[in-house]
């Protein structure tokens, strides 16, 4: 496997015809070398959030914009075997709702590769696999849902479960009339409904987790309700890791009872994912922050400030290379030329 300054190297030889550099093409060499080797659709879900520099936390994490992504990377591919490479530190619940309705659609099997960590609403997107495999440096974490919160100081993060226990916290201080100038600016930020949502929230997204880990990863094994709700449970508890932040590596999701097997176990396996996520870290060097991209080449990019979608070149056939035709210009047209080159 190449190592990470290896690959940065290579990303910086690689140039396109006008000189300029080319981290495409490497980060695509090493998707289509993985889909050799399993022979399995590849669809890489990156983003920038560990890069040190400033970038607006909405552009990073999962949203519901993302759909846009994954319906442009699935649009050329025929596998009905995915396999999911997710680096991303989470985001909206219902987003991942959305992703993973719409990717259980298409596949009929998916396993999610964690090469550095899958947080918060990515760990609900690897938990609707039907397996997942991690390396010893990889890591999960808890579902427990978090609030923006008004605060005088500006807006302020918070597990809802931890908004509920401070109330409780408050009820029992302010019987006390000494206590109420010290709580009164915590309570004025609880907006109406607050504590409801809280509730709910946390009920959702262990429904959620428990419903995909029936209908897929433990699909057909009779104690699967009750696992599955074992489980989304454990990953939903708060009280259970007393921060959203904390890892659940591999040994963890194992002794929890998840479908997890261990990247190292193949070597080859091993290189070839590594690869794409080294690859694809190295492309956050530019503008880039998040990538969602097939082992076509068939990539929707954002950037600061702006979104990409770059789309693969001719494939050569036995016949010899195609000639290129004029970029669709609307989705019937585009669907008709995938057709003509055998896609879907």
């Amino acid at each position: 496997m190449p190592t990470w300054g290896e690959i940065l190297i290579e990303m910086q030889s690689a140039r396109r015809p006008d000189g300029t550099p080319d981290f495409d093409a490497v980060r695509r060499k090493y998707m289509r070398q993985l889909h050799a080797r399993t022979h399995r659709a590849v669809i890489l879900y990156a983003t920038a959030f560990l890069e040190d520099r400033p970038i607006p936390p909405s552009g990073v994490q999962v949203g519901l914009g993302d759909i846009q992504g994954f319906m442009e990377a699935v649009s050329n591919i025929e596998e009905r075997q995915l396999d999911l490479i997710l680096h991303s530190p989470g985001g909206s619940a219902e987003a991942a709702e959305s992703i993973v309705a719409y990717l259980r659609q298409r596949f009929d099997h998916i396993r999610v590769f964690i090469p550095v960590a899958a947080m918060s609403a990515a760990t609900m997107i690897a938990l609707a696999a039907n397996e997942v495999v991690m390396g010893q440096h990889s890591q999960l974490g808890p579902i427990d849902p978090q609030f923006i919160i008004a605060t005088p100081e500006g807006p302020r993060s918070a597990p809802a479960r931890a908004i509920l226990k401070q109330f409780e916290m408050g009820k029992l201080q302010c019987k006390d009339p000494g206590n109420l100038a010290a709580w009164m600016p915590i309570l004025r930020s609880y907006a109406p409904g607050l504590l409801t949502q809280c509730e709910d929230s946390q009920r959702l997204a262990e429904t959620m987790v428990s419903s995909w880990l029936q209908q897929y990863m433990f699909a057909g094994q009779p104690n699967a309700a009750d696992e599955a709700a074992r489980i989304a449970h454990w990953f939903g508890d708060y009280d259970n890791f007393s921060s959203h932040g904390r890892r659940v590596g591999y040994d963890q999701a194992r002794e929890v009872g998840v479908e997890v097997h261990r990247l190292e176990d193949d070597n080859d396996l091993q290189d070839a994912v590594l690869s794409v996520h080294h690859a694809a870290m190295q492309s956050f060097g530019g503008s880039a922050i998040k990538i969602i991209e097939n082992h076509h080449g068939r990539t929707w990019a954002k950037h600061a400030g702006e979104i990409v979608i770059a789309q693969p070149g001719p494939r050569p056939t036995q016949q010899g290379p195609q000639v290129a035709q004029p970029a669709p210009v609307n989705r019937q047209e585009r669907r008709a030329q995938e057709r003509g080159r055998g896609g879907r």
